[in-house]
């Protein structure tokens, strides 16, 4: 069986928790005496699953005290609560910490922090979130697992920190607007995606582009390709062209051409299925550009709406 996914990155979790370096969870081992000869020990230092000398790993624990001959072995017994090191220089003049390696850790405390975000969102949503059409997480997901960890983390130190609390509190909004449907996945549909949410492909900044939508799609899913025909101005020179899926390939993959080389006049003009396009440009002088290209993805008016609570959701999602 697979694993179950882990919603936000080393680097994301960073992003929303700057301070994450400064919660690395290693304790210093104090008290080392030699025992014998370039072997040294530290009673009471407590349970002992890793060893650190001045912020290098050791690696693995020997299997018993008497195995350490070589710079750097080590080895905890749990029976004693002594903790063994061998090394020709003393450990009183290293930082000598015990703890799990920092990145082991964080990796824990997001898959720990993703199961805990599963949990509770509602039922009627996946428990294994699933990637948009780019290969990530929607941001939300992202950002709240992200804060959970970062809660998690601050409280293991300071169980009573305003700073993690808040934290959690930020993250059970977005559960809480998830769980209410005051907020949507990208894989979910919603109430206006029968409107279509333009994308740019490829785009000329301050060119004309396609602007907004008008009616309701009537066919099924689909990403709708447009694509600039003659560049120039919208004076009858400009025009656009449209493909719409077959049955092979996706509008965006060239399906079938419904509208060839129609002039731009910056109204509502045609585009697929009972949907119209308007195009405009920054200012009245602004012009197409004949590489420029578009997506409209789409979902038919008729297929349901996802949501996670019986009310219906309106949202306008819009993209940047």
């Amino acid at each position: 069986m697979a694993s179950a996914p882990t919603y936000c990155t080393h680097k994301e979790l960073k992003r929303v928790f700057p301070q994450l370096d400064e919660f690395d969870q290693k304790k210093p081992v104090y008290g080392w005496v030699e025992v014998t000869t370039n072997k040294y020990a530290a009673h009471d230092s407590g349970t002992v699953t890793q060893l650190f000398a001045d912020g290098e790993d050791l690696g693995a624990a020997q299997s018993a005290h008497t195995d350490l001959n070589v710079e750097g072995e080590w080895f905890y017994n749990s029976a004693e609560d002594v903790l063994y090191y061998f090394s020709a220089s003393s450990p009183l003049d290293k930082l000598m910490e015990a703890g799990e390696e920092f990145t082991t850790m964080v990796t824990q405390y997001r898959g720990d922090a993703s199961r805990l975000l599963d949990s509770f969102l509602d039922p009627n949503l996946p428990k294994n979130q699933l990637k948009n059409k780019a290969g990530d997480y929607d941001y939300l997901i992202i950002r709240s697992a992200a804060l959970i960890c970062a809660s998690m983390m601050i409280k293991t130190n300071d169980p009573t920190s305003e700073m993690a609390t808040a934290y959690m509190e930020e993250a059970m909004g977005y559960v809480d607007k998830l769980n209410n449907g005051e907020a949507a996945l990208s894989y979910q549909n919603t109430a206006d995606s029968s409107k279509g949410v333009i994308r740019d492909v490829s785009y000329t900044d301050g060119s004309v582009r396609p602007v907004d939508t008008r009616g309701h799609y009537s066919g099924t899913f689909d990403l709708i390709r447009i694509t600039i025909g003659t560049g120039g101005a919208m004076d009858g020179t400009a025009t656009y062209n449209v493909w719409v899926k077959d049955g092979d390939k996706l509008g965006n993959q060239q399906g079938n051409q419904v509208v060839t080389n129609e002039k731009i006049n910056g109204d509502y003009q045609s585009l697929a299925g009972g949907l119209q396009i308007r195009f405009a440009g920054e200012t009245k002088t602004s012009v197409a550009t004949a590489t420029n290209e578009w997506e409209v993805e789409v979902t038919g008016w008729a297929e349901e709406v996802d949501a996670s609570s019986l009310k219906t959701i309106r949202m306008t999602r819009k993209w940047q």
